[in-house]
């Protein structure tokens, strides 16, 4: 009977130019040396994971492996730029060959080479999101779709739409099912629109963002001999973040490892915090699953914070219940304990935060080295103000300024026409919101509406006595020249500017939020952003913050102050090495501090009320909380207000404490009861 004999590759003793034992501690180390086969690395908060990627690449082209065999897969060029300088550093040799970059950087470059495969020339171009919204509304035409009748979204909402669809591998009909049910009805649309969209892009040659993965997953799939080509050339498959992965990449990384089946995918469950934007938390959680035979690799070594710190991240992720457990163990020396801060009302815990960052200051720690994080842009609203009375440098790094959003900036062009009938840009920006008007047709409405304003002034003699018209009456004179299909929309917004300056409503700028939320911003909330719900609680804590200032133009001189001082912290942010960092949790993710504080730590805040709605949601919530912890290097604030003003008639509502508070065992904090002294609010 005849037996197979397999020969051995004969290869002459591996001399390593780094000492991996010393460089590395154990838990890296296993990892790093692993043998081929799929792999799973969880790397715990400040465990040392980008070091192991690093060290990992280093050790395969030490061991033989062609650095064109090898495919590294980031989020970030930054990312995939910095690994692969540290390992030719390492090495001392340039890894010109390493394919390492993003997704979509690594699906550009492979779509460049078969583009004609799928219908395409390699000379396609790639639109950026203003292309995109063009072509969709040249689509739109075509369909003759009748988008003022309908209520129809807007191009941005849309292609959010498609974009969730692609990523997630679900259809149109799905993603509206299960995050935009406003627009169910209009599901065959939807779908049509997703088609010519599709094919528009296909004749004209071009590809959306999306694309760049979609493709090349089609190709993969379709296109048997490229197919094997590049299974037969990644050899070895490594995957930064992999816990942000979408399905659309998880199905990437499986069919590119199906030959060889060497895929170390890196990543933290505890931190996997972006469902909202497509990432498939399942992906880490069964990718043994999905991998037979997979090793799971620890690294629980903690260099970044005290062992108190730590202790409590343990605690606050524990109870979670779909997670794979880890551990996280400090090196460094004990510190302080974390403090539970237990505030009177919000604008308390804004002047806890004030004050305790300048005695950190007194005591040698930089303002440079702090962070205020915040479960959503409007909780550090009364912080911000707080901080501008005192004179306290800070930076916003949580996207957009808020008084700059688009959503603030419509609202408070309402205020600002009530207020100020000659009030141009926030004439136009209204204008601007109807169907079918456009700038030039905003610009009509204006100079017939000025004059309008001018023919009706009183005498200069009389002024005293009289007072100019109605803005509603104004507002109503010029209707013959709006254009016919916004007549409907025209009518809404003349009443609503007739609610808004009835004598009851107008020097309440709570009250007329509320009203213009009610009346029309809430639909056009609606068929503009894709997240129109956190926008609306944005608009809802504007109302609640208005509660504070006695009239209508108090409060628009306080936004236009609180506007400027936002530009100017930032500007000084380029000029000023030192000042506090603000910002929400999710932006933070991947950083570190000294000192963090966390605020508004109440229920249905953080954890958010949506969130909890289901299991899931608040599992993810949990690893905010978690994040949020694992941020602080030498000392953590964990703050809640025991009263919030909240809604338009500010009334003072009792909070509870977040139930992740709730679930941290009392010895691991120090709790801190504020007291007020000397007419202090």
């Amino acid at each position: 009977m005849a037996r197979d004999y397999v020969l051995q590759p004969f290869r002459a003793p591996v001399e390593l130019r780094l000492d991996y034992a010393r460089e590395l501690n154990p838990q890296q180390l296993a990892a790093v040396t692993a043998l081929p086969g799929p792999a799973l690395v969880l790397a715990g908060a400040g465990a040392g994971k980008t070091r192991t990627l690093t060290y990992r690449v280093a050790w395969l082209v030490e061991q033989g492996i062609p650095p064109e065999n090898i495919l590294l897969l980031t989020f970030t060029n930054k990312a995939a730029k910095e690994m692969m300088g540290r390992v030719a550093a390492l090495l001392g040799q340039q890894l010109d060959a390493l394919w390492g970059g993003t997704f979509h950087g690594v699906g550009h470059r492979i779509l460049r080479r078969h583009a004609e495969l799928l219908g395409y020339g390699r000379d396609f171009t790639i639109l950026d999101r203003d292309d995109a919204e063009d072509l969709l509304h040249t689509c739109l035409g075509e369909a003759d779709i009748d988008v003022k009748v309908t209520r129809f979204p807007k191009a941005d909402a849309l292609l959010e739409i498609f974009s969730l669809a692609a990523n997630t591998v679900r259809t149109v009909p799905q993603i509206l099912e299960r995050q935009f049910q406003h627009f169910l009805e209009l599901t065959p649309a939807l779908e049509d629109l997703q088609r010519r969209y599709a094919e528009r892009k296909r004749a004209d040659g071009v590809m959306d963002f999306d694309d760049l993965l979609v493709l090349w997953l089609r190709l993969l799939r379709e296109q048997a001999e490229v197919r094997e080509h590049y299974q037969r050339r990644f050899q070895f498959v490594l995957v930064d973040e992999y816990q942000d992965t979408n399905q659309l990449q998880c199905d990437l990384i499986d069919l590119l490892a199906a030959r060889h089946h060497n895929v170390m995918a890196v990543g933290d469950d505890s931190q996997s915090i972006y469902s909202w934007r497509g990432a498939n938390f399942l992906n880490i959680l069964r990718f043994a699953d999905r991998h037979p035979g997979a090793k799971v690799y620890k690294i629980e070594t903690n260099y970044r914070s005290t062992p108190e710190i730590l202790t409590l991240a343990n605690a606050a992720i524990a109870p979670n219940v779909n997670q794979h457990p880890k551990e996280l163990v400090a090196v460094r020396q004990p510190g302080p304990k974390p403090v539970l801060v237990v505030c009177p009302d919000a604008g308390a815990q804004a002047a806890f935060v004030a004050q305790r960052a300048l005695e950190l200051r007194e005591e040698g720690a930089s303002l440079n080295d702090m962070a205020v994080l915040y479960r959503a842009h409007f909780h550090a609203l009364e912080l911000q103000l707080e901080l501008t009375r005192r004179n306290i440098p800070f930076s916003i790094t949580s996207g957009i300024r808020f008084f700059e959003q688009a959503h603030i900036k419509d609202v408070a062009a309402y205020l600002r026409l009530v207020a100020n009938p000659r009030d141009e840009l926030a004439f136009k920006r209204l204008a601007r919101m109807l169907p079918g008007v456009g700038p030039k047709a905003a610009d009509k409405l204006w100079r017939r509406f000025r004059e309008t304003l001018e023919k009706n002034e009183p005498a200069v003699e009389n002024a005293s006595t009289a007072s100019p018209p109605p803005l509603a009456s104004a507002l109503q004179t010029i209707a013959d020249v709006v254009p016919r299909k916004s007549a409907v929309a025209w009518a809404q917004f003349t009443a609503t500017m007739a609610q808004l300056e009835a004598a009851d409503t107008r020097g309440n700028a709570a009250k007329m939020i509320t009203l213009i939320v009610e009346a029309v911003y809430e639909d056009y909330l609606k068929q503009t952003f894709a997240n129109y719900q956190a926008r609306r609680d944005d608009v809802e804590q504007l109302a609640s913050f208005a509660q504070q200032f006695t009239g209508l133009e108090d409060f628009l001189a306080q936004l236009a102050l609180l506007t400027n001082v936002e530009a100017e912290a930032e500007n000084k942010a380029a000029n000023n090495d030192e000042r506090l960092k603000l910002s929400t949790i999710h932006q933070a993710k991947g950083l570190e501090f000294g000192v963090v504080f966390v605020i508004m730590l109440c229920d249905g805040l953080f954890p958010s009320a949506r969130s909890v709605a289901s299991p899931e949601g608040e599992e993810e919530e949990r690893r905010l909380f978690y994040v949020a912890i694992t941020r602080a290097k030498n000392e953590l604030f964990l703050c809640f207000p025991l009263i919030r003003t909240t809604g338009a008639t500010g009334g003072d509502v009792f909070q509870q404490p977040s139930r992740f508070l709730k679930e941290l065992p009392r010895e691991l904090v120090e709790e801190w009861n504020l007291q007020t002294f000397g007419g202090m609010r």
